[in-house]
């Protein structure tokens, strides 16, 4: 694939994350998360940063899923 056609793969999901991580962390406090009755072993800011990454990962799939859709029998078997 192209450059240009992993940005139009990238940049959605970057933005889409980056809404998603606003919406999410608006309504809880990473503080009060909890993994197994275990307190998370991650700081606020770690916690913030693999919910991003998760989020951006989640995002992208689901654009490249649209690309693969989105693109012609003959591009495809290429």
């Amino acid at each position: 694939m192209s450059t240009a056609k992993w940005m139009t793969i990238l940049w959605p999901a970057f933005l889409a994350a980056g809404v998603l991580e606003v919406l999410v962390f608006g309504l809880i406090d990473p503080n009060d998360l909890h993994w197994q009755d275990a307190a998370l072993p991650l700081s606020r800011q770690g916690v913030y940063t693999l919910a991003f990454v998760v989020f951006w990962l989640v995002a992208a799939a689901s654009s490249a899923m649209t690309a693969v859709l989105g693109m012609s029998a003959e591009d495809v078997n290429r």
